[in-house]
């Protein structure tokens, strides 16, 4: 396998992974979703390509995952095959991919039965034939965990502002806390890295707040 394909990456991206889950379940409880649509693990394990029992034992907080980069690569583009199918509903064949890919055949085919080890070049070329994000079929399992958590995290954030801009239309306060992005700005706050940066935007929007008042009813 090519150099840089299977670099040590577990240690960032575990630490990422309970700040994501942490976000996505405040934002679920928000807005009042369950914890068992947001963290739907067949889902997660259909997006990220990770199998669900360890998808299942990450979101639980226990390390989990294959080590092996070819075996994840397997794991990965076995997953593939069965979701990602032909309109006709059929998986595509071992001449499909190579062509689509731009290989041969005996190529495709060592690749898929694991009998040659796989290439950057191998993995960007599937990627691109199965229309998944790179780094699809070789990110460690916390990392691609991780990014499938976090697509569910901008879908939450959308669901969120549609509803505070309802809210707007009704309410001259809200009105005014959406039209200065006060929401926004409060949420990328609690994303800053120290309480000092957070504390310096909660004193701005105190000022801001004690500036509005609600219109007597």
């Amino acid at each position: 396998m090519t150099e840089g394909l299977g670099g040590p990456g577990t240690t960032a991206a575990s630490a990422a992974l309970p700040a994501v889950v942490a976000r996505v379940t405040a934002l679920a409880d928000r807005l009042a979703v369950s914890h068992t649509e947001v963290f739907d693990t067949a889902r997660l394990s259909a997006a990220s390509g990770v199998p669900e029992p360890v998808v299942k034992a990450l979101l639980n907080g226990c390390p989990a995952g294959e080590p092996d980069v070819q075996a994840r690569f397997l794991q990965r583009l076995d997953l593939l095959r069965r979701t990602r199918l032909k309109p006709n509903g059929r998986r595509y064949t071992q001449q499909e991919i190579a062509d689509g890919a731009g290989m041969s055949r005996q190529q495709a085919g060592a690749l898929i039965n694991g009998d040659r080890r796989p290439t950057m070049e191998h993995c960007d070329a599937i990627q691109r034939f199965f229309r998944v994000h790179a780094g699809f079929l070789t990110a460690e399992d916390p990392e691609a965990l991780t990014g499938a958590l976090q697509s569910t995290e901008q879908e939450l954030l959308h669901k969120l502002a549609e509803r505070e801009e309802a809210a707007a239309a009704e309410d001259p306060l809200e009105r005014l806390l959406q039209d200065h992005g006060v929401r926004g700005i409060a949420w990328r706050a609690a994303q800053l890295p120290t309480d000092q940066h957070r504390d310096k935007v909660a004193e701005w929007l105190d000022m801001l707040l004690e500036s509005v008042k609600r219109p007597e009813s």
